[in-house]
């Protein structure tokens, strides 16, 4: 049975890493002493190692051990063994190149859909989706394909924000940019705010957290829910 948790933030105002979903991965995590950590999206352009450390520093405090993925000469074989899975949010390009580079974008796929646990922030959460066309990232290296995990029925648009009436930035607004993806894909898209999460078992999804979402369809408009329609 399929079991998820996608975070829109690993980190929201006034906090600090991952501390605001502490209780929520304390039962997520409750039968796993190991994560798998996905380093590949490496926020800021840090080093997988140092990335790993992030992620390593925080779990300790729960009693979980962390290991990064890029430590093993063979990926496919840690991403199948491992007792669950973690990737962490950055660049959400950087990461599904580096997936696409390691061939192990279909078994991170198949793993989870056998159960494995997996955990995603920000553009970890992103790949959960259909495509990663959603993203909010520069382009800054060309993945083979925009495809990714397809573990939900729509894409993910993590750290989503409303537009703000009195802002003078005359940028597109995010809803703008998720209009402009409709017109030529026809995938739902589910703008998860900050501080907003989705828990996953099996086919159902729970969103949870203390704000609603926003839901936009091809040629509607588009909706705030507090739940998802399973």
């Amino acid at each position: 049975m399929k079991k998820l948790l996608l975070a829109s933030t690993s980190t929201v105002y006034g906090g600090t890493y991952l501390s605001y979903l502490r209780d929520e991965l304390v039962d997520f995590f409750a039968e796993t002493s190991e994560i798998l950590f996905v380093p590949y999206a490496r926020p800021s352009g840090i080093s997988h190692d140092e990335y790993t450390e992030i992620a390593r520093t925080f779990f300790a405090k729960l009693g979980k051990k962390v290991v990064g993925l890029h430590t093993f000469e063979n990926p496919k074989k840690a991403v199948q063994e491992a007792e669950a899975i973690f990737t962490g949010g950055g660049n959400t390009f950087v990461l599904v190149n580096a997936l696409y580079q390691l061939n192990i974008m279909d078994v991170l796929r198949e793993t989870v859909l056998k159960g494995t646990p997996y955990m995603g922030t920000s553009a970890g959460s992103n790949i959960a989706g259909e495509t990663m066309q959603t993203t909010n990232d520069m382009p800054i290296i060309y993945p083979p394909s925009f495809k990714t995990l397809g573990l939900i029925p729509f894409n993910i648009n993590p750290h989503y924000l409303d537009p703000d009436p009195h802002s003078k930035h005359k940028g597109e607004t995010r809803e703008t940019r998720i209009k402009e993806f409709h017109v030529f894909n026809d995938t739902p898209v589910i703008g998860l705010r900050e501080g907003s999460w989705l828990r996953g078992a099996g086919e159902e999804l729970t969103l949870k957290g203390e704000l609603t979402a926003r839901l936009f369809r091809k040629n509607k408009e588009a909706k705030e829910i507090s739940k998802l329609e399973n």
